[in-house]
Formats: C-alpha cells, structure tokens, sequence
C-alpha cells in the first residue's frame, strides 16, 4: 500500500492536491477515523493503518467523482439536527432552513397549540422533523411518493425520537378529505433541460426535477391546496431562484391572500408563501 496516507496531515494533502475542498476532507477523514473534525487539527502525525488508508482513499475517489459528503457519510445536519441521508433522498440543503424558520414562524402566530402541518415530498423527513422538533405540540404529516425515501425519514423520526406520521402520496393523491393549518413542501424545481442537473446526477432525480420548466409540482400543490387547507391556513413553498413571480401567479389564481416571497442568505428569492 502506497504511504500517501500514512498520516493525518498527509491524507489532507493528498485531498487538496486532488482538489477536494478542505472542509469536505475533513470530514471525510473524521468519518474514516471515527474522531471528531476538532481532533484531525491537532493530530496532524496520528498515522493511518491500511484499513484506515484503503478506506479514505475509496471515499476520496467518490468524492472526486462528485459524490455528494453527506451519502459518504451516511449524515447531513439539518436545522440542528443530525439526519441519516442516503441516495434515495435529496441532500438536505442550508437554504431550505428558510423555509422551516417561516413555517415556525407561522405556527406561532397561530392561536391553540393543536396545529396540524402536512410536508408533501418530504425525503429525508428534513423539514417535517425540523418543525416537530421546534414546536412538539403541532401534528406533522409527511408524505412521499418514494416509499425508500420514506424509511430513510422514519428512521430518522425513530432515532431522533420526534413523532411524526409517514405516508406515501403523490401531492395530494393520498391526503382524502383531511384538512391542514399549514402546508410546506420543498419539491422538484428544476427545469428539465437545466445544466445544473449534470452535476446532480448522484441525487434521486424525482426529487430534483419534474421535467418541463420545472414547475409541474408547483402547479399541481398549488391547485390541491385550497380543499386542504383550514380558513387562515398557510402554504409555504420552496421554488428555484428565479421562479418566484410565477409561483406569485399561481397562488393568486388560486385566490390565495397575503402572498409573500422571502430570500435566501445569498439575496435570492427562495421561499413564497399565502394564506387561504
């Protein structure tokens, strides 16, 4: 076995010299090693033995290749918690806290604590879990059409301990006649022929992109959403950076009132939501 990695401090170098990012690197060591990322910094001349070595290596090879931190590591935190993710759910993304951030931001303002919330495509479990975690007294539903994406988001429930209820739909197909205070969902945005799409092949492409311009599922939460929700109720959507305006022109087609769009960290319009 070749002593590219003989230490910690080599393993680094051999990443940066590949042109991985150095905190991608560090985590992927971290994981190899079973330490915390804080222990690599001061253990520069802790040595690697050939399990260790073998294994960093593989992990740095799919990283390369564009395979994403989080399904090498099997975790992504998420709004403070620590999500097991793997390819058959979307990475959980740092612009989609905006969304949860709204959505308890709107269950506050609502009067009663006995709130009932519905996640449509909810992959992971990511933005149900966030909002279940920060106001426990509010029912979740999360619905996916993927029933592997669903056991990634009831492990994840399990192990965190937060009860939330799974169950597979399509949008609105398996919601019946139930009635919701507010409704959030995060789903394929992505126009069809986007190149952005090339570099997320390793991602379920369901999850990223109905085909078209992108705005299918939009479209088709949109027009569901008036029958489910409760007089007062919210919608609350994620949608890409340039389709806000349209996403504005459904709701109000739709004769939804209070129709906001908010930005992401990086000033682009992420999130717009309305009330029934």
């Amino acid at each position: 076995m070749s002593d590219a990695a003989a230490t910690v401090a080599d393993a680094l170098r051999d990443a940066k010299v590949r042109g991985l990012d150095r905190l991608d690197a560090q985590l992927l060591l971290a994981h190899v090693l079973a330490r915390p990322r804080s222990w690599l910094l001061a253990h520069g001349d802790a040595s690697l033995d050939d399990p260790q070595r073998r294994a960093w290596q593989a992990l740095l090879a799919r990283r390369v290749a564009g395979e994403p931190v989080a399904y090498l590591v099997g975790a992504k935190e998420f709004h403070r918690l620590a999500l097991q993710v793997d390819a058959n759910v979307l990475v959980p993304r740092p612009e989609t806290e905006l969304l949860v951030d709204w959505a308890i931001e709107r269950l506050a303002a609502m009067p009663g604590a006995d709130r009932r919330v519905v996640d449509l495509g909810t992959g992971s479990g990511a933005i149900a879990l966030a909002v279940k975690h920060a106001c426990p007294s509010a029912r979740v539903l999360a619905t996916d059409i993927d029933p592997a994406a669903l056991r990634v988001a009831q492990t994840n429930a399990q192990r965190l301990g937060l009860p939330v209820a799974l169950r597979q739909s399509a949008w609105w197909s398996g919601i019946g006649s139930e009635r919701f205070d507010l409704v959030l969902s995060n789903p394929p945005y992505i126009a069809g022929g986007d190149p952005h799409l090339v570099a997320l092949w390793h991602e379920p492409t369901l999850a990223l992109t109905p085909g078209g311009d992108g705005l299918d599922a939009l479209r088709a939460i949109v027009a569901g959403a008036p029958e489910h929700l409760e007089p007062g109720g919210w919608l609350l959507l994620e949608h890409g950076h340039d389709q806000a305006e349209a996403v504005q022109a459904l709701l109000q087609a739709q004769g939804f009132a209070a129709i906001e769009t908010r930005v992401d960290l990086g000033g682009h319009p992420r999130c717009t939501g309305a009330r029934r």
